[in-house]
């Protein structure tokens, strides 16, 4: 499967360490280990970091020649603070370079040439004034093409007529359960919150094939045709969540387009995302070894990884 992957490249910034990141990398870079084609177009400064992050994109395998260096912005950065529990919240800077990605007819031949089947997006990338054409640029050169929607809200980056309007594209969206009560909260502020009651009605009025909200420590729960389910997750002693999320998209989506039953796709999802969450970093090494142990209640050994040794089975 061709996936076209759009929006931030940043280094994730925890006090003097720096991790490069962005949801769109982080869900690639695990699109890329699960066997699929993937294009990050995205764009980097023309600086020490935009160097450091081309050479991390290439040595996690992911393709650079849909990332662009644009001069006179900097390398995208977020500052992370994480509390108790491991849950991280982001002070983005802006204008960053992946608010200059240059759209023209150039970019768009190559983009019908690679065929997508899907296109990934969020929210943060389309927050500033005319980025929203840009994505929907993008989705006419590929009639049919199928959005995959994860919000991922960032305060002071978002607002509610944005993410209404990429909700209305989506084929299959994704939220944690804070933004799902967040949304709740700004479109029906009177009336209590019930996270099936949310996911069926934002499900049914923007007509999306399926949404699916993570619970962290808890699984997700997924609102399809068939109704609301919940899936029990994986025990894990948290090291950070970052990535986490984002691994566990990417591993949803490949359960989707093999048509795995949707609890296979779930459980397959959670065990990603909880191998991801017990180690640091947003783009950590694991082997299909990993999310099997998880899969079968085993603990997972935390090791380095030979990537051109990774087992390549998955057994959910």
């Amino acid at each position: 499967m061709a996936i076209l992957c759009t929006g931030e490249v940043l280094w994730d910034v925890f006090g003097e360490k720096e991790l490069l990141g962005g949801a769109p990398l982080n869900f690639a870079a695990t699109l890329m280990r699960l066997g699929h084609r993937v294009a990050l177009l995205t764009a980097v400064g023309d600086d020490e970091r935009g160097r450091r992050a081309l050479e991390y994109i290439r040595a996690h395998g992911l393709p650079t020649d849909w990332v662009q260096t644009v001069s006179g912005t900097r390398t995208g950065t977020a500052i992370v603070t994480t509390d108790s529990s491991g849950n991280a919240t982001y002070r983005i800077q802006r204008p960053a370079a992946f608010d200059s990605l240059r759209i023209d007819d150039v970019l768009f031949k190559r983009i019908r040439a690679f065929a997508p089947s899907w296109y990934y997006f969020g929210t943060l990338a389309q927050s500033v004034p005319g980025s929203i054409w840009a994505s929907e640029a993008i989705r006419k050169q590929v009639p049919g093409i199928k959005c995959f929607y994860d919000a991922n809200l960032r305060d002071g980056h978002w607002n509610i007529a944005l993410v209404q309007k990429l909700s209305a594209h989506a084929a299959i969206m994704q939220l944690n359960e804070a933004e799902a009560k967040t949304l709740h909260c700004e479109v029906s502020p009177l009336e209590s919150f019930s996270l099936e009651g949310f996911s069926q009605e934002w499900r049914e009025k923007y007509e999306i094939g399926i949404l699916c909200v993570t619970l962290g420590r808890d699984g997700c729960a997924v609102c399809t045709d068939a109704g609301f389910q919940k899936f029990d997750g994986f025990p894990v002693d948290v090291v950070d969540t970052v990535g986490a999320g984002d691994a566990f998209a990417a591993a949803f989506l490949h359960g989707v387009v093999n048509r795995w039953s949707m609890h296979k796709t779930a459980l397959f999802a959670n065990a990603v995302g909880a191998v991801v969450a017990g180690r640091n970093g947003a783009i950590p090494d694991w082997t299909f070894d990993d999310i099997n142990q998880v899969l079968s209640g085993s603990p997972v050994v935390k090791r380095s990884v030979n990537r051109k040794k990774r087992q390549s089975r998955i057994r959910p």
